[in-house]
């Protein structure tokens, strides 16, 4: 075999290596233990078996059983939870370069889980809320029961409403794992920070987009390819902790491919926002924002039918 094509293990292993020194190299070496993204994961499966008890693990639960079944989920869910936010309270410090007893504390860690634990018959009680509407929203629903196995919009909006409990206890990198995690599975893309109200409907969903400072009102329905974004993202980190994306006000209806962006847009009370409509600026309460007819045009064509008889009389002539 010609010298050229030999493989030399030493020199790739050096190659490799070498790779690793630039301070801009995509590798975490010598440094505090990020989460484990397998555990975190697994964490977001439990905390999921609490907020739809027998939908998810494919288990029976009984009424006697729930007091079990709760206890083994929470107690589970405390301890992994708990040393997984402290890798990356501890990740967050070092790359903050903090190392001051507060931000190094496992106290914030535990305070931070209890926290989440707690909030969990609320978002029950939400989640409740989202599944109801749903059902009351969309004729092709056949029961609740297959809104929670098939639809794609209750497992993401779910995910997230767990995530915005740990964002808004200042916790990183955890909240966006769980919500990448659901926008991986089922194609919506919801930031943890998102503000969202009740009763929240998801119909399909593949393809919506909404950024970290959107505010959601109550009542509030989205279609498939929907964008809650921000105006001017080439400025990065400079628009850091600026609002950035839209405020969607209660009772607002946004059809499919619609894209609504800017943190001053407000769209009001009541208003339903046509498909493909691109929007930047307020509209009032009670509007309704589409795109204009006459750029629309539309052709009849010959039925089958139509054709066959056409032929048909060609033939004869």
């Amino acid at each position: 075999m010609a010298e050229s094509s030999e493989f030399h293990i030493e020199k790739l292993v050096d190659s490799l290596v070498a790779t690793c020194q630039d301070n801009q190299a995509v590798n975490h070496i010598e440094g505090h233990d990020l989460p484990d993204k397998a555990s975190v994961e697994q964490v977001l499966d439990m905390l999921l078996a609490i907020l739809l008890p027998g939908y998810t693990q494919g288990k029976a639960v009984s009424p006697a059983s729930l007091p079990y079944y709760f206890g083994d989920l929470i107690t589970r869910v405390q301890t992994e939870l708990t040393g997984q936010v402290e890798r990356a309270l501890a990740y967050d410090c070092r790359i903050r370069q903090q190392n001051d007893h507060e931000c190094l504390s496992c106290s914030r860690a535990t305070e931070a889980v209890h926290g989440l634990l707690m909030a969990l018959p609320h978002l029950r009680e939400v989640l409740k809320d989202d599944v109801h509407a749903a059902f009351n929203r969309d004729p092709a629903a056949e029961s609740l029961d297959v809104i929670l196995f098939c639809y794609p919009g209750i497992e993401a909006v779910a995910t997230q409403r767990l995530a915005h409990v740990l964002y808004q206890g200042n916790i990183p990198i955890i909240p966006r794992m769980w919500t990448e995690r659901a926008h991986s599975r089922t194609g919506i893309d919801i930031h943890p920070g998102a503000t969202i109200g009740r009763r929240f409907f998801i119909d399909h969903g593949t393809g919506i987009v909404i950024g970290e400072s959107t505010v959601i009102g109550n009542d509030v329905a989205l279609y498939q390819g929907v964008t809650l974004g921000a105006l001017s993202p080439a400025k990065g980190q400079s628009l850091r902790a600026v609002k950035r994306h839209p405020t969607i006000e209660d009772d607002v209806i946004i059809y499919a491919g619609a894209t609504i962006l800017g943190g001053e847009t407000v769209v009001g009370k009541g208003s339903t926002i046509g498909g493909s409509v691109w929007l930047t600026e307020s509209v009032p309460p009670g509007s309704r924002v589409m795109m204009a007819m006459e750029d629309l045009v539309v052709k009849r064509m010959a039925t089958m039918s139509e054709r066959r008889r056409r032929e048909e009389a060609r033939v004869t002539l």
